[in-house]
């Protein structure tokens, strides 16, 4: 296969991406993939063919690979039996998978770096006082309530001060372009948790406090033996575990801390928890507003009723919150009287879009974070950018309004979908990467949404279908299970990646090569946050509790213990042949 392009396919590959406004998108990420070290222009215009992909000869990152601030280095890992304390444990290597295509000798000469970002996934930003939080349902699901939840802003902006160091991709040193979220950036669907999320990123200062603004109350003050008590001798359930006391503990989970923000663009891809209230249920009900603001927060509730409540749950049985509002007006009295805070509202779509375009937000960008005044005209939550010259980016909405924390696309977007790609392949042949909150096996709700009641909702097996029908797709990118996965289909990698609030908190850096054989080569690595893998409990700074919210995540009890994957899943190189 020629390296060489022709100007005129060039030229009709930057008209396609102007027209279908993904150029402008991605304006500003400085990208200089497969073009040596040529600049990309502020916006595509009309003008000289860009130069011939060259190999990485001389990497921006000198002593590529490197390993240094990776999971190739070594890992965050547990020691003992109990209550585990974590320590720097062994790498994990990159292995090759051949699923797709086989392996030539040689490519590692011959590759062009064509893409090199990071993926964030179920950050779950979580305002741990709001009332309409579920957590006495932990005695059904670890879900519910985690005992590490009140660290989940330093967590974030310990992430951030890790992707912020990296050099550049570690298999191929070219520069980091962006970072992709790919939903449940907030965890209650919370106005407070969307300023908390978008500080982080942008940078600036985050306290990550509701209510009343001198003291925490929430179950972990409570008194109660269900949840971690951590100021007091109290000998709770967790304590019972090997959990520690530590003084002044929601003390410093509640102080103001500071985020330095990326240093490179950003994106953001909607999931269920930021869409709907509790995640689970269809927003837009007064009643949900009138429970998150209010100063009633209910903390315990019988056995029988946590079971009823969690099977509907999880089963989807009550997508409206019908008996879960009837369920909370039963138990009213026996709820705790705490300070109400107008900032725990949950947000709209309209609101969610409108955040995004508020141009303090913007930090490096781009403006809007892949979302524009149009996607606010139109409640579109769903848009294409542009990665580079030679890949285009596709961000979906797999959320469904009628409620449930599953999946799926409606008629009109899955008609832009198969728009964009048809189009893509018949002016420009980008490589495709696709970007969702949920994963082909999560996308099974085919309830309609209420504000298109007469569109069809599909499948991620129907998703499957199409994207393996197109050649330029390469990659679907996604998270929801908190789990890395990486599945081939016909034609594509799918790449699910862990989430940073359950144990072993991961992000992931991929990069995408053509390896001028006919096969092209996705790597993934992953990487933690900056914080160190030991901890100590006398340190509650900024960094100490950063460290101290990953080693709560590992012990916390009846948390699923495989959602590391397998070494397949980890760090990979991922063949294809070149579509």
């Amino acid at each position: 296969m020629s390296r060489i392009r022709s100007a005129a396919s060039a030229l009709d590959r930057r008209a396609f991406l102007a027209a279908t406004g993904a150029a402008g998108a991605a304006a500003g990420l400085g990208l200089a993939f497969g073009g040596g070290d040529r600049p990309a222009a502020a916006a595509p215009a009309p003008g000289p063919a860009p130069a011939a992909p060259v190999p990485v000869d001389a990497p921006a990152v000198p002593g590529v690979p490197y390993t240094r601030g990776t999971t190739l280095a070594g890992v965050a890992t547990p020691r003992g039996t109990g209550y585990r304390r974590l320590a720097e444990g062994p790498a994990w290597p990159r292995l090759v998978r051949s699923d797709l295509a086989g392996a030539h000798r040689g490519r590692e000469d011959r590759r062009t770096a064509l893409a090199s970002f990071v993926q964030f996934t179920d950050l779950h930003l979580v305002d741990v006082q709001s009332p309409l939080r579920y957590e006495y349902l932990r005695s059904e699901t670890a879900s519910a309530w985690r005992p590490q939840e009140a660290l989940s802003v330093a967590g974030v902006v310990s992430l951030i001060e890790r992707v912020n160091a990296l050099p550049g991709g570690p298999a191929t040193g070219a520069p980091l372009s962006f970072v992709m979220t790919t939903g449940d950036n907030t965890d209650n669907n919370s106005r407070l948790e969307l300023d908390w999320f978008l500080t982080a990123m942008s940078g600036g200062r985050i306290t990550p406090n509701s209510g009343d603004p001198r003291r925490y109350e929430g179950v972990q003050d409570s008194g109660l033996t269900l949840y971690w008590q951590p100021d007091r001798a109290l000998r709770d359930a967790d304590k019972q575990r090997g959990f520690p006391h530590l003084h002044g503990f929601l003390d410093a989970a509640i102080r103001t801390l500071h985020s330095p923000g990326l240093r490179m663009p950003w994106y953001s891809t909607v999931g269920n928890h930021d869409s709907l209230p509790g995640g689970c249920y269809a927003p837009g009900d007064p009643f949900f507003t009138g429970i998150a603001t209010g100063e009633r927060k209910l903390e315990t509730l019988p056995a029988d009723r946590a079971a009823q409540v969690w099977k509907a749950v999880r089963k989807g049985l009550d997508p409206k919150g019908t008996d879960f509002k009837a369920l909370l007006a039963s138990q009213a009295k026996k709820a705790r009287q705490v300070t109400p805070d107008e900032r725990r509202a949950p947000f709209t779509r309209a609101e969610y879009l409108a955040a995004h375009l508020d141009p303090a937000r913007t930090g490096p960008g781009p403006h809007g974070h892949g979302y524009t005044a149009a996607h606010l005209d139109d409640d579109r939550l769903y848009y294409a950018f542009r990665i580079s010259d030679d890949v285009l980016g596709i961000s979906l909405d797999t959320t469904d309004p009628a409620g449930h924390y599953t999946g799926s696309i409606g008629d009109g977007q899955l008609a832009w979908l198969k728009r964009t790609l048809r189009d893509n392949e018949r002016h420009a042949n980008a490589h495709v990467m696709v970007f969702s909150h949920h994963t082909g096996t999560s996308m099974d709700n085919t309830r309609p949404d209420p504000s298109r009641p007469d569109e069809r909702r599909h499948t991620g097996a129907e998703l499957i279908d199409l994207l393996s029908a197109h050649p330029s797709v390469v990659a679907w990118i996604n998270g929801h299970t908190h789990k890395n996965a990486i599945v081939p289909h016909p034609g594509f990698w799918e790449i699910s990646t862990a989430s940073h609030i359950d144990f072993p908190q991961l992000a992931r850096v991929i990069e995408l090569t053509d390896n001028h054989d006919g096969t092209l080569s996705l790597f993934t690595t992953l990487i933690e946050s900056a914080a160190p893998a030991r901890t100590d409990f006398a340190d509650l700074s900024q960094t100490g509790l950063a460290a101290l919210y990953r080693e709560l995540s590992c012990n916390t009890p009846g948390a699923r213990t495989d959602l590391a994957g397998n070494p397949a899943d980890r760090n990979v190189e991922l063949l294809l042949r070149r579509g």
